[in-house]
């Protein structure tokens, strides 16, 4: 779905508690410029997800008036049920929850674009393609640009849902995401999401975004252990969920 400027007019004016979560592991050099760039007129609360650093992540975040939580499990999906929790114990929960990476690869302005599909009735899931949209030369991988095919592939033939990307960067509405009762704790999260999705047939649409090579290394693609457990998990989840 492609957002005009009437449209985006239109989201602003939405009366819709909108929360961000970040799960960050060492993203001192990033962390800032990511809480800086969330527009800050549509979004309520930004949580990061601590997990374990071991650098300054924690008091950056802090300083940048964001509420920070620690998780001790390691894992990307550890993380990012850790700020779902948190969401449970408010007296008042959100309607819109983003997930966005801490490590500057996304363009955290364009989450008034990923959550306008929610905000005007068109989706319960928003994902943010970066295949189809202004990415960055090398922002990818070799060996992430073909597990990333391989599992879309899978994900249409067992499910019927063509997805085009596995982006990290979506937004999701907060009862649909509760539902979905999610579970993994590790690489595993976006497929499980995006999976879960088609077989509960929540309304899902993708938009195109920007991505730009990260700063510092990946602790996924970044290393061949990382990048041969992320391949694993992501094939796996997908057939377990069938």
């Amino acid at each position: 779905m492609e957002v005009d400027v009437v449209d985006l007019s239109r989201v602003k004016k939405q009366n819709k508690a909108i929360v961000v979560i970040i799960p960050a592991y060492n993203e001192a050099a990033s962390i800032a410029k990511v809480l800086q760039e969330i527009p800050k007129d549509i979004v309520g609360e930004i949580i990061v997800v601590n997990n374990n650093s071991t650098d300054q992540t924690q008091d950056i975040a802090k300083a940048c008036g964001a509420t920070v939580l620690l998780e001790k499990r390691m894992g990307y999906g550890s993380a990012c049920l850790c700020g779902i929790e948190y969401l449970k114990t408010k007296d008042q929960q959100p309607d819109i929850v983003v997930f966005i990476d801490a490590d500057y690869s996304d363009y955290p302005q364009e989450i008034i674009q990923l959550v306008a599909p929610i905000l005007l009735d068109d989706a319960s899931l928003v994902v943010g393609s970066r295949t189809s949209g202004n990415l960055q030369k090398g922002a990818l991988t070799p060996q992430q640009i073909w597990g990333n095919w391989l599992a879309i592939k899978l994900i249409k033939w067992f499910y019927g849902v063509k997805y085009t990307d596995l982006g990290p960067f979506r937004a999701i509405k907060y009862t649909d995401l509760i539902e979905m009762k999610m579970s993994d704790t590790s690489y595993g999260w976006t497929v499980e999401m995006q999976v879960k999705a088609a077989k509960y047939k929540m309304a899902i649409t993708e938009i195109p975004v920007s991505y730009r090579r990260r700063i510092g290394q990946s602790k996924i693609s970044g290393t061949l252990k990382g990048t041969i457990l992320a391949g694993y998990k992501i094939i796996t989840t997908i057939f377990k969920l069938k």
